[in-house]
């Protein structure tokens, strides 16, 4: 049994890292196209709207692969974290289901529809509600889930709206608006691309308001991440990210007011990256913060192997599908006007 404890260790922490993964392939695929939707609501046409749409049409449904995939991978990986995450963030969870849903039936409906207010209006408040569903979820990582002794939720069914919270969930709604930015201004031409380069400019700004206030707060509020950050090696590496992150987003407006059509995106995805690890090093190796791990809440080894093998078939398919799509559908998205009237 001492000769399979090694395995059994190492095991939690490849799917840890697969789960992160699906995650953040989620969120940066789906998120630009959540930003766009969120986006659409400002639109001051319908052949703007329309121009919108256009450019998610034939994408949107394969972005949204990485969360089934995810929420499977959970399941199975680390049941009891899966069990007793949904069940405190129940709430968050069904404001996201309900966004997504909005999203799918008004995008097929409005194709076919006379008056297509209505679905426009459904598009852009499914795709916001789906945004704050997700920043809610994250949002709790940071202030934590109460877990009884066997690692099952006892907290309250409102423990997730804080005030904490509702700034995390914002500060993402406004990283969605500046992918979503950065992905019209590769898609669009005009004054419909210049707007872009308005809006992700603004969303820079907030976006990088609020990463600093959650960044400064959350070791004030949290005694536990406080210790764990000014612990080696996590004191250099925290040192480091924000630094990093201030870079990056130095050379993402850089390019956004020299007009570069192709790095914003470039920048904004390098963004999420880093946000990412820095999140990773912040919860590894806990599944359920503040305190279960991976290795309490993983399910049996020979489970995670025989997961590990379907998934590593997966994987390389999900991804080659992913970059077909999008070199098929590659190019700029116009208007009957070229945007000389918008």
């Amino acid at each position: 049994m001492d000769s399979l404890a090694p395995v059994a260790k190492f095991l939690p922490q490849v799917w840890f890292f697969i789960l992160g993964l699906f995650l953040f392939l989620y969120v940066l695929l789906d998120g630009f196209d959540l930003g766009v939707g969120i986006l659409s609501l400002t639109s001051g046409s319908e052949e703007r709207r329309g121009i919108l749409m256009t450019s998610l049409g034939n994408v949107w449904d394969a972005n949204e692969t990485w969360l089934v995939l995810m929420g499977g991978a959970l399941f199975g990986a680390f049941p009891l974290a899966y069990g007793t995450i949904l069940t405190a963030l129940y709430i968050p969870a069904v404001i996201m289901v309900v966004g997504l849903i909005l999203r799918a039936v008004s995008f097929e409906f409005r194709e076919n529809a006379d008056n297509k207010f209505i679905w426009n209006i459904t598009f852009g408040v499914g795709s916001f509600l789906a945004a704050l569903g997700q920043g809610f979820a994250l949002g709790s990582i940071f202030e934590g889930i109460t877990v009884d002794s066997q690692g099952h939720f006892a907290g309250g069914i409102w423990d997730w709206l804080t005030w904490r919270s509702v700034v995390v969930a914002l500060t993402l709604i406004q990283a969605y608006v500046l992918v979503g930015s950065s992905y019209l201004i590769l898609k669009t031409t005009g004054e419909l691309q210049e707007s872009h380069f308005k809006t992700a400019q603004l969303a820079t700004w907030t976006t990088l308001a609020g990463a600093i206030f959650i960044t400064v707060t959350t070791p004030v509020f949290s005694i536990q991440l406080r210790d764990r950050l000014l612990d080696p090696p996590l004191r250099y590496i925290f040192g480091v990210i924000p630094i990093l992150g201030l870079l990056i987003i130095g050379l993402l407006l850089r390019s956004l007011y020299r007009k570069e059509e192709s790095t914003p995106i470039i920048w904004s995805f390098l963004l999420f990256f880093l946000s990412f690890v820095g999140l990773g090093f912040v919860i590894f190796p806990q599944i359920i913060p503040p305190s279960v791990t991976i290795y309490e809440a993983a399910a049996a080894p020979s489970s995670l192997v025989f997961m590990l093998t379907f998934v590593g078939f997966l994987i390389p398919i999900l991804l080659f599908y992913n970059i077909y799509n999008y070199i098929v559908f590659r190019g700029k998205i116009a208007g009957e006007s070229s945007y000389g009237d918008l």
